[in-house]
């Protein structure tokens, strides 16, 4: 071959450095599954027997928390991965350590979300007296609650969250920090925005039962339909349709739902761990 020839040819120096990063980005999607299946898996043993349908009882603030942790894990690592490898890729470290960091500050807000879930249920479970059980105001505050849930799906305010959510590289281009402190803000930033679009659908899991892993499951369908969905609008009319409907069906023949339990007259009480 000549020299010329040899000139020519592409160099391959430059694609090795950009495979790497691509097959770590790859790595770190597939953990954020793995950890989300594990989520599933270990959910799913803990609240065995322990659904009470709406207005579940939510048991220590430790156990509920953890387990409220690991919740958010297996529902909303899926959704988010392709924000974390976008900004991994972005990143001008490459240590892992950035991209974890983003995916704890996300972890943390949504943390934060449940001590005020938990502070709001011990407030309601303090002043209730009986309100919440299925044959006084339970039931049609959980209907209520869905219906409520559908109405925001089509406000303002959840579009501008959903867009934040949907558009990864606008939000990340905004809200730059470099460092890793900068990337648990980012982190915590962008998980503000999940909460802002999604703390509705978490109030109509409340209302449909929070031990439930078969609600949990429609729930996190829900958010993965809206956020990967190329249609906004079919996402976001499609899923206030899914909420509507099942809050007129919890108010007018909840027995008519499959997978939801009804209980007769249990009050929103405190439910221990493992339901002992």
């Amino acid at each position: 071959m000549s020299v010329t020839a040899e000139a020519n040819l592409p160099s391959t120096g430059g694609l090795r450095p950009a495979f790497s990063a691509a097959r770590a980005r790859l790595g770190l999607v597939a953990l954020l599954f793995a950890v989300a299946a594990s989520g599933w898996w270990w959910t799913g043993d803990q609240m065995r027997g322990m659904d009470n349908g709406p207005w579940t009882g939510l048991g220590s603030f430790g156990w509920f928390l953890g387990v409220w942790i690991v919740m958010m894990a297996a529902m909303m690592f899926p959704s988010v991965s392709p924000t974390v490898a976008l900004y991994s890729r972005m990143t001008k470290q490459r240590s892992p350590l950035s991209p974890l960091l983003f995916t704890s500050g996300y972890l943390l807000t949504w943390a934060a979300a449940g001590v005020v879930a938990f502070a709001i249920g011990a407030a309601l479970n303090s002043i209730a007296d009986g309100l919440f059980a299925w044959d006084r105001a339970g039931r049609w505050t959980a209907g209520g609650t869905l219906v409520g849930a559908a109405v925001y799906e089509l406000t303002p305010l959840k579009d501008v969250c959903l867009g934040k959510c949907r558009s990864p590289l606008g939000f990340l281009l905004g809200s730059w920090r470099d460092g890793l402190s900068g990337a648990l803000r980012m982190g915590a930033k962008n998980g503000a925005w999940c909460v802002g679009c999604c703390w509705a659908l978490m109030a109509a899991l409340f209302a449909l039962g929070i031990m439930s892993v078969v609600w949990m499951a429609v729930i996190a369908g829900l958010i993965a339909f809206e956020k990967t969905v190329p249609w906004r609008r079919v996402a976001s009319y499609g899923t206030a349709a899914v909420l509507l409907a099942l809050g007129l069906l919890v108010l007018g023949a909840p027995r008519a739902i499959p997978g939801l339990t009804t209980p007769s007259d249990a009050p929103m009480e405190q439910m221990s761990p493992m339901g002992s």
